[in-house]
């Protein structure tokens, strides 16, 4: 299993989130990441604990224990991490609280994500809000493909990072500008993005929009990239349709 430093792991968030300011939450799952290499799993939940504390401060609670956030930048002893698979469904688990919008129902929303982990060691499991109604499991048709939607493969790091694997590639149907120059875009396969609130950059489209082709990846902590092939500029956008 591969592991990296902290300073490794703080250099490789400067460079994936350039100069955007981290939410607290986006703290707390980038220290969550950080516990992966803990070989024990009762430290491993310990650390996962100890990494909240970046929401906790922002939330105005009593700090999480010294030891535990002291956990989230100590270099793991050696050895194979026990339990992954468990530990795999508590990180998913938190990584689908990210859709609750209010800050104390996400940290409550986290603590619960690792009643999977809970179970396994014996311990009581903890009461929380469930999961946004997107994570929840539904039976539906699967829908039919999208044309020039495919998955990318962020590799080990991307994972890490919670990188999202899809990739889309799709010529534009039509663009528009609203605000402080800020975009919405339409592409030819039928989906709408629209550019980040917190997004700097200033797109200076002219053409017709069917002579600009999109691509679109995973960023970190669960965003999106968008690219005009061809063209300089990458911008931070979500899905509104």
């Amino acid at each position: 299993m591969k592991t990296i430093t902290v300073l490794g792991a703080s250099l490789l968030l400067i460079l994936t989130c350039g100069a955007a300011m981290a939410r607290p939450r986006d703290e707390v799952m980038a220290n969550a990441y950080r516990c992966a290499g803990q070989v024990s799993t009762r430290v491993w939940l310990d650390c996962y604990y100890g990494a909240a504390q970046p929401q906790r401060a922002a939330l105005g609670l009593s700090p999480a224990p010294a030891a535990q956030v002291k956990l989230t930048a100590d270099i793991p002893a050696p050895g194979v991490p026990q339990d992954i698979d468990a530990r795999d469904q508590v990180m998913a688990a938190a990584g689908h609280c990210g859709g609750l919008g209010e800050d104390r129902p996400w940290l409550e929303c986290y603590y619960a994500a690792a009643n999977p982990v809970r179970g396994l060691l014996g311990l009581p499991q903890m009461a929380g809000p469930p999961p946004p109604p997107a994570a929840m499991a539904v039976s539906a048709p699967r829908p039919a493909p999208v044309p020039g939607v495919g998955k990318s493969n962020p590799g080990w790091l991307g994972d890490m990072l919670g990188m999202p694997d899809m990739k889309v590639t799709s010529r534009m149907d039509a663009y528009r500008f609203h605000g402080d120059r800020k975009f919405i875009v339409t592409l030819t396969n039928g989906q709408v993005w629209e550019q980040a609130e917190g997004d700097t950059e200033v797109a200076h489209w002219s053409k017709d929009p069917r002579t600009y082709t999109v691509i679109i990846t995973g960023g970190a902590f669960g965003s999106y990239n968008l690219n005009v092939k061809g063209s300089a500029g990458r911008y931070k956008v979500k899905r509104v349709a």
